[in-house]
């Protein structure tokens, strides 16, 4: 049961949590520098708690498409829940005024491709698990 929870629940409670305060002052805490390094050019190299939730969400959206290829009653239900957390994205960025943001966006676009992808290669995988009796 537990490989049927969408795993990009993660970035939308934990982009919620930064908004209430856990993490960071709200929206402005999207922009607190997570690390920061020299660059053998000179440059420094920073990423923000909003570029390291994109990155996170990139990595489990590589997991739920690894997790599409099974075949079986619990696939089914996964994209189902995938739908509804892409809905609760939706619905929170049309409806909350902290959400109308480029990070929550791209997370929102992130879970959307996550639930395309995983009914596309579902679709795909299921039509080679059938067999014609050849």
């Amino acid at each position: 049961m537990l490989a049927a929870i969408p795993l990009m629940i993660v970035p939308l409670i934990a982009y919620n949590l930064v908004l209430v305060g856990l993490f960071g002052g709200g929206v402005a805490g999207l922009e607190a520098t997570v690390i920061s390094l020299s660059m053998m050019s000179g440059a420094v190299w920073t990423m923000s708690l909003g570029d390291l939730l994109i990155v996170v969400a990139l990595v489990l959206l590589f997991i739920e498409v690894l997790k599409a290829t099974r075949t079986g009653p619990m696939s089914v239900m996964d994209h189902m829940l995938s739908m509804f957390v892409f809905i609760a994205f939706l619905v929170e960025f049309l409806l909350v005024r902290d959400a109308a943001t480029q990070v929550f966006f791209i997370l929102m676009v992130i879970a959307f491709i996550d639930v395309i992808a995983g009914f596309s290669v579902s679709i795909r995988s299921a039509g080679r698990d059938v067999s014609i009796g050849l």
